[in-house]
């Protein structure tokens, strides 16, 4: 048990918008568990699939300027659109509360797959070759777009840009396949980004803290072991087909450049209290793959393993969290803008 601070009143924000509405119900419980047993007290809040806030199943009203429900922090446990990509840390901050994780604009770029790439790029750091697609260009050049994908090699990865869970991606290993795979994905996103495929194995890291004045710590890194042919949906929530290993089957220095580039990672995205970073590890090469700033959070899932692994129990995270957003709160209301 964690030593009693000044107990908080906490909104947990869950549901949402996106196609990942019940993966977000079972992370926003679990952080109301959590947060219990750290002493502080949970309003939960659904957002519905109709994108309705609800508390007790009534509807809530808002006012900017007023906070929510008079809490200390909200806790949005949202994955995807319409909650991970700034829409509601947007709303979180013109209500003037302080929230959990990243802000609007990390939140933003680091959901899109295509300028989260092309950030990581701009400062350098190595990942996975790639092309990014939009509806619209694909429309008016779909050719030269199906020839830069093969450039790639064959197999790729086909994904919507903005959805997390590994919802709607496709492997593609024949040339004939990809614009099927394409035109398959726009149905979720009018964003895609093609991947080539990696050499290694998949390792993730977590990361806890602010990126401002103390270090944050990245954690033990992890390996993701699987049956199927890759990290898909059903092998991250269909129980027994995801193994995670901890500590990964790596090298020292190979283990100490994930952690490395995990930290560089959350900085250059300009992220704030949390985040996993999903890696492909082959002998010494270490390549960026995905940035989550809400991974799933259930005690069970790979980010709160990652942590407990370092050292840093459930309880503990979700307070130590909690206790970070009203640091950034209080440092943001004291500048003058």
């Amino acid at each position: 048990m964690l030593a009693r601070a000044q107990p908080l009143d906490v909104v947990v924000l869950a549901g949402g918008r996106s196609s990942e509405h019940d993966v977000s119900l079972s992370s926003g419980a679990a952080v109301g568990a959590g947060l219990t047993d750290a002493g502080h007290r949970v309003l939960a809040v659904e957002i519905g699939r109709d994108g309705v806030w609800r508390r007790d199943g009534e509807a809530l009203s808002v006012t900017p300027g007023t906070g929510l429900l008079d809490a200390d922090v909200v806790f949005p446990v949202l994955h995807g659109p319409f909650g991970e990509d700034g829409t509601v840390q947007g709303l979180l901050e013109m209500l003037d509360v302080a929230y959990v994780g990243a802000g609007v604009a990390a939140s933003a770029v680091c959901l899109d797959k295509i300028l989260f790439k092309q950030l990581m790029a701009s400062v350098g750091l190595p990942q996975v070759d790639h092309v990014g697609v939009d509806a619209e260009r694909f429309a008016r050049e779909r050719a030269q777009i199906l020839g830069e994908i093969a450039r790639l090699g064959l197999p790729v990865f086909v994904k919507p840009a903005h959805l997390g869970s590994s919802v709607g991606i496709v492997k593609v290993s024949d040339e004939h396949a990809a614009a099927a795979a394409l035109e398959g994905a726009f149905a979720h996103d009018e964003r895609v980004i093609i991947e080539a495929a990696a050499a290694g194995i998949e390792v993730e890291c977590g990361v806890l803290g602010a990126p401002r004045g103390e270090s944050a710590l990245a954690s033990e890194p992890g390996e993701i072991a699987f049956t199927g042919e890759f990290y898909d949906y059903a092998a991250k929530y269909t129980p027994g087909a995801m193994e995670l290993r901890i500590p990964a089957g790596i090298s020292a220095t190979a283990r100490d450049r994930v952690r490395e580039l995990a930290l560089l990672s959350f900085r250059a995205g300009g992220c704030d209290g949390l985040a996993r970073v999903d890696f492909f590890v082959d002998g010494e090469r270490v390549l960026v793959n995905e940035l989550n700033t809400m991974p799933g959070f259930t005690p069970t899932s790979v980010y709160a393993k990652l942590l407990d692994a370092s050292g840093v129990a459930y309880p503990e995270l979700v307070d130590r969290l909690c206790r970070l957003a009203l640091e950034r709160h209080a440092a943001r209301r004291a500048r003058l803008h």
